[in-house]
């Protein structure tokens, strides 16, 4: 889509059998589509279930209608609740208004691959049994790129998705990573990678032959086609630094020249280990913010509110969890679990409704206030990584690390000239990471995990933006179709 444009989609959600490693099931997809099409102010049309409006209930619709401003790159739309964004996901890319050019040289062409997950069992049946045993769901069994897992040790013989290329041509690749549980490395063989955007921002352009990305990030990156001809490995490998089980399969794609025999080898590449820390870091560490006189980093000098969460697992009795013995794992934000509420959050704010329960966390804030927020991983069963995705903001991330934050030593090494804006942030494992944000969006606004299990178990809150005094500082009404019930 273009930016200012009024674009319409129709999205119909329906269940498709769908064939992957030699094995089919029922897949909740849209428009029989996975992964699914391409496609300020808009509190009423970011939905999580309950925290904006309640749930499209089995045949009913709803019409999203949002205005994108001054945004332009790749996002990631997906549903939430019971694992279903394995399936239903995809890809938003906002092209620069007309006349006005991108920041780095122009593409050619522009390739989208969304790397996802694949499991031989129905998303529902998953979670629903993790549920009822009080333990972590089984791991997936193969993860993917645009659907298709590639041939991986179970499934020698089965295709994968295939970038055709042209040679002396210069080509976008926006990265996301839509898989439920994993960050991902990602590399292609014999090509350098020029990172140019996260998260629909732009960033100082770099160089690197390995991208990392937590669930909920997209990458831009530019890739020149500088061989003659041939095929090359595409890989998107796990990381994890900590011991918990991971879906560990490498997908697989393949770079294809044209004019290259379909029965030549491919070049291959080696994927980091995957606990390579030290290759994530080095990704993360070169992320600055563009901050150009067209494109400046609007950070937030002041701190009204200053705040520290901490982030991590827990443990609550479960008499009925015969498989942990009596007890079942819960997550933490802010020393609690959050309690989804039966009325959603704006609705509750906008018609006054007070009937939210105490384990519903939210923390209010005025209208054009500045968050420091410090998340903190607790470890308190095992230190582990968490991206964290606040909804409808950017955010400047200042500076990470690892054991507990000292804001009497740590503040000082704070880039406050051109941190990197996201909307979505790696907690380290075993650490913390500082961010900034200004609430100039009126609404409620969901954070939480974007590790599909730990906002499951309840690692996720709440931001109410109260409305500011102008005209355009106004929560809109509710839309027609408000879904109340």
């Amino acid at each position: 889509m273009v930016e200012g444009s009024v674009p319409n989609y129709i999205f119909n959600v329906v269940i498709k059998n769908m064939t992957r490693l030699r094995s089919s099931k029922p897949i909740v997809t849209v428009n029989e589509m996975f992964p699914g099409p391409l496609l300020l102010r808009t509190g009423w049309a970011d939905r999580p279930a309950y925290i904006t409006q309640c749930p499209i209930r089995l045949g009913q619709s709803y019409v999203y209608n949002f205005t994108i401003t001054g945004q332009r790159g790749t996002l990631l739309w997906h549903v939430h609740g019971l694992r279903l964004r394995a399936t239903l996901h995809g890809a938003i890319v906002i092209l620069s208004k007309r006349g006005v050019p991108d920041p780095f040289p122009q593409s050619y062409k522009k390739i989208v691959v969304i790397l996802g997950e694949w499991g031989k069992s129905r998303a529902e049946a998953v979670i629903n049994q993790a549920i009822k045993s009080g333990l972590a769901p089984n791991v997936s069994d193969a993860h993917a790129s645009n659907g298709h897992p590639g041939p991986i040790s179970i499934c020698p013989s089965q295709g994968g998705l295939t970038l055709p290329v042209e040679s002396g041509k210069t080509y976008m690749v926006r990265i996301i990573n839509a898989a439920l549980n994993g960050e991902l490395f990602f590399k292609i063989a014999g090509h350098q990678l020029t990172i140019v955007e996260v998260d629909a921002t732009y960033i100082k352009p770099f160089k690197t032959d390995t991208i990392v990305i937590a669930p909920g990030q997209t990458t831009n990156a530019l890739i020149s086609t500088d061989q003659s001809s041939g095929k090359y490995l595409v890989t998107a490998s796990p990381l994890m630094d900590s011991p918990i089980a991971v879906d560990n399969m490498t997908v697989t794609a393949t770079l294809h020249y044209s004019g290259t025999l379909a029965m030549t080898s491919r070049t291959l590449t080696k994927t980091p280990p995957q606990n390579a820390t030290a290759v994530a870091n080095n990704f993360i560490n070169s992320l600055r913010s563009l901050n150009s006189k067209r494109y400046p980093a609007k950070v937030p000098l002041t701190v009204d509110h200053n705040l520290l969460f901490t982030v991590g697992l827990g443990i609550n009795p479960c008499p009925s969890c015969k498989a942990e013995n009596g007890s079942r794992v819960l997550a933490i934000m802010n020393n609690g679990t959050f309690v989804m509420p039966t009325t959603a959050l704006l609705l509750a704010h906008f018609f006054n409704i007070s009937s939210i329960t105490s384990g519903t966390k939210v923390y209010w804030l005025h209208y054009n206030s500045t968050v420091q927020l410090v998340l903190q991983d607790t470890g308190i069963i095992t230190p582990e990584s968490h991206p964290i995705h606040l909804c409808g903001f950017n955010f400047f991330a200042f500076e990470k690390g690892l054991g507990n934050y000292n804001p009497k030593v740590d503040q000082k090494n704070f880039n406050l000239v051109d941190p990197v804006e996201r909307n979505t942030i790696g907690v380290p494992s075993g650490g913390w990471v500082a961010i900034r944000v200004r609430a100039d969006n009126p609404g409620v606004w969901f954070m939480h995990c974007h590790l599909e299990i730990y906002t499951t178990w309840g690692l996720k809150m709440a931001f109410l933006v109260d409305n500011g005094k102008g005209p355009n500082e106004l929560l809109l009404p509710p839309p027609s179709n408000l879904q109340k019930r």
